[in-house]
């Protein structure tokens, strides 16, 4: 394989693993690829593609701008992907103030508070209330860990949407949620009590 070859096919996976992950740094990168960080940031510039915080924050300036469902001060974590009705991408950097009292484990209400806020936010509707929901966390978060959480639309039928939210750190899974999300319109004035929910997201009972 030619030197140009090799450059083509190594930009290419690059690009598939920013694709699949873009919250990927460089040197994680560099070790995906066996390469080094010169080459990484290199074959970035040659690209086009902004290095991480850069990258981040027009990711969620493109997200936030698609935002309608919550407002932005409502959202639990940092909103850095969506579209609308399909997919959408969050992540939540923890602090000792989310921690269980003289532990560093944090808190398991903050993993459902931004899975549940990315449920609602995935759904492009003016309201959206979690009608119901289950959960399973598999892994304690500890102080200092970033939860990076994705949410995926399956069945829509009617005003009516699951939502699959997967929480990980390191690529390694913490929490799945599976939600029952309604859009509500003005002719359900604003409320969701025949469906035992609230408005602003929490339900009152799990599925």
């Amino acid at each position: 394989m030619t030197a140009r070859n090799e450059k083509q096919k190594r930009q290419e996976k690059l690009s598939a693993l920013l694709e699949q992950n873009p919250l990927y740094t460089d040197e994680d990168l560099s070790r995906l690829l066996k390469v080094s960080l010169s080459t990484i940031r290199l074959d970035r510039a040659l690209m086009g593609v902004p290095e991480l915080r850069e990258r981040t924050r027009q990711m969620a300036e493109r997200a936030v701008s698609r935002l309608r469902s919550l407002k932005q001060e409502e959202f639990i974590g940092e909103l850095l992907g969506l579209e609308p009705n399909i997919w959408a991408l969050s992540t939540l950097q923890t602090t000792k103030e989310m921690a269980f009292r003289h532990t560093n484990q944090v808190w398991d209400q903050y993993i459902y508070a931004q899975a549940s806020t990315l449920a609602i936010a995935v759904v492009e509707a003016d309201l959206v209330v979690v009608t119901a929901f289950r959960g399973r966390y598999s892994a304690p978060a500890i102080v200092g860990d970033r939860l990076v959480a994705r949410a995926k639309v399956g069945v829509h039928e009617g005003s009516k949407y699951i939502v699959s939210v997967h929480t990980t750190v390191n690529d390694r899974e913490i929490y799945v949620g599976r939600f029952i999300v309604k859009a509500l319109s003005s002719a359900d004035g604003g409320t969701a009590a025949d469906d035992g929910a609230t408005a602003g997201g929490a339900s009152k009972r799990s599925e």
